[in-house]
């Protein structure tokens, strides 16, 4: 609560000190005890809650910036007390035996999302909560099935049978499309969308079946453009060191080890790495100067490999290395062709790269890359595998010119999740572990000198081979 000299009173007798505050919405009195902590510009007080009850209650300067971190704390616990009413409306039968914004970084628990456990007899349930101004609410579901997981692991004795997580109103579609891709002999799942009025409702994941996804047709590379741009593209190529890609929409990339240096579409040719020009046919050597220069810089044999260009991207440049090594990948994967970015998330951006190809009995394979640590991985990779079934089913990549000649198999995609082995962060089985049985997932770790050379050090879909079905 903002306080001003206008809605500020401290009042008190011989033994007896109160304050009170008040808004428009809201108004807060309290005893108070004594301090607690008192440093610069920030007091903490122990004060006397109705019912005897003790707690605290701080007073910040908020101008100051040290206490900026004291402000989040509040706003986490503010809707922690808001997601405990929460827990007593939803579940009036189990007792909250624990409740925590705390973070726990051995068990790799955020403080952005509160946790609690719920008891009723010799049954547990976990649950989570993200708030309307949560930074990233998709990850909730992530950290709530570690929380599971972690509670099953600390109480073996007790059936924690599923979780419930709680949501922001516009927030829950796509925690609801992952959950129905969750394995119920696992586990329950309970997912509830709540507002800033304090109310929430359940919600039935099943009833989420559209998904913000977009497959364009695919275009011949470079179709309707000139000659002159198709000869220059090809002079370009011949670069010793540059990769061309041809993308669905048509255009084609130009780079050296995925950092891109030019690109044509549309009947242009733009060239530069963080600002993009129109080129001229002068413009020709200057352009294969720069490509020669990334080359010298980027290579795996660069003499500085502290420079900006040689450490940029490290993912573009892992996938540039999956993409020319598909078969060390996996042997039964089609070298060509190979999609990027097809489907299209309508929501924008991903934090993980995503390609799509083939196998040699016409199975749509998802290949997610990552070059380092990230715990959602498993989930944000089943976002785009949903998303390739979802048009499978609907015969969609075949009828936009996709993978021309080659039969395709309508049974679901395989996933494959690539990284640096030792870059897979320690969550990302568990997480997986949860997942159907539909979604086959492999974790492929290649070494970690893939820049010199990409090669296969682990090959695990072990999470399938150690599942544990939770007791009904």
């Amino acid at each position: 609560m903002s306080i001003t000299a206008e809605t500020f009173l401290l009042t008190g007798s011989e033994n007896i000190l109160k304050i009170e505050c008040w808004s428009e919405t809201r108004n807060l009195v309290r005893r108070v005890r004594g301090v607690r902590e008192e440093r610069k510009r920030l007091v903490e007080l122990e004060v006397e809650r109705f019912g005897a009850q003790s707690g605290s209650l701080t007073l910040i300067d908020l101008a100051w910036s040290a206490n900026a971190h004291v402000a989040r704390h509040g706003v986490r616990l503010r809707f922690r007390e808001r997601f405990r009413r929460a827990l007593r409306r939803q579940f009036p039968n189990w007792r909250l035996a624990e409740l925590s914004t705390e973070p726990d970084l051995q068990h790799s628990l955020s403080p952005s999302f509160p946790r609690a456990f719920l008891r009723k007899g010799g049954a547990g349930l976990a649950a989570i909560g993200a708030a309307e101004d949560a930074f990233d609410p998709d990850g909730a579901l992530s950290f709530g099935l570690i929380w599971l997981d972690y509670l099953r692991k600390r109480d073996p004795q007790l059936t924690i049978e599923g979780l419930a997580i709680f949501l922001p109103a516009g927030a829950e579609s796509n925690a609801c499309h992952r959950v129905r891709y969750l394995d119920p002999k696992r586990a329950q799942y309970f997912v509830f969308v709540h507002s800033l009025d304090g109310h929430e409702d359940g919600v039935d994941p099943r009833d989420y079946t559209n998904f913000s996804t977009r497959l364009d047709a695919c275009r011949q590379p470079l179709s309707g453009s000139s000659r002159h741009l198709e000869s220059w593209v090809e002079r370009l190529a011949l670069v010793d060191g540059v990769q061309r890609r041809n993308s669905p929409d048509g255009s084609v990339s130009l780079a050296v080890h995925g950092l891109e240096f030019a690109r044509a579409v549309a009947g242009t040719l733009t060239f530069g790495i963080d600002r993009k020009h129109a080129a001229l046919e002068e413009h020709l050597p200057e352009i294969e100067r720069l490509a020669s220069e990334l080359v010298r810089m980027r290579g795996a044999d660069a003499a500085d490999r502290t420079n900006p260009l040689y450490l940029r991207h490290p993912e573009v440049w892992l996938e540039a290395q999956v993409r020319a090594n598909l078969e060390r990948i996996d042997a039964m994967l089609l070298p060509d062709p190979v999609y990027g970015q097809a489907p299209q998330f309508a929501s924008g951006e991903r934090s993980i790269i995503d390609l799509l190809v083939c196998s040699r009995e016409g199975k749509l394979v998802v290949i997610e890359v990552k070059a380092d640590q990230d715990i959602h991985l498993p989930l944000q990779a089943l976002d785009y595998w949903m998303r390739v079934k979802w048009h499978l089913e609907r015969d969609e990549f075949q009828g936009r010119g996709y993978f021309p000649g080659i039969e395709l198999c309508r049974d679901p995609p395989r996933l494959l999740l690539v990284a640096p082995a030792l870059e897979f962060h320690p969550s990302n089985e568990t997480i997986l572990g949860f997942l159907s049985p539909e979604v086959e997932v492999i974790r492929i770790g290649v070494g970690l000198e893939w820049r010199k050379e990409l090669r296969v050090v682990s090959n695990s879909c072990a999470p399938y081979a150690r599942r544990r079905i939770w007791p009904s």
